[in-house]
């Protein structure tokens, strides 16, 4: 299955609607900072999720961003970031 790296991030108003963001993108995100997010995600898992944070969100008060990134070779962690390296493998929990 084909993985692309994605940059996803919110800004939501309430406190509930922001609970449940959370804890969807935990479940699809490798790695996060605050409400930055990278996520490994095959299409079907995109669709999911945009399908999903879009019955979250208040299109009238919050924001939510998805951003395909050019390619995982590409991208450099420092400090304790770890790219995965096994594309055949994907942990949710």
């Amino acid at each position: 299955m084909k993985r692309r790296l994605y940059l996803a991030a919110y800004d939501i108003a309430s406190a509930s609607r922001l609970r449940a963001a959370l804890y969807l993108l935990k479940g699809f995100a490798s790695g996060r900072q605050k409400s930055v997010f990278e996520c490994f995600l095959s299409n079907a898992e995109r669709l999911e999720l945009v399908e999903t944070i879009s019955a979250i969100i208040d299109p009238d008060e919050d924001r939510f961003l998805l951003l395909p990134l050019a390619s995982a070779d590409g991208v450099e962690t420092l400090g304790r970031g770890v790219a995965p390296t096994d594309e055949s493998y994907y942990y949710i929990g």
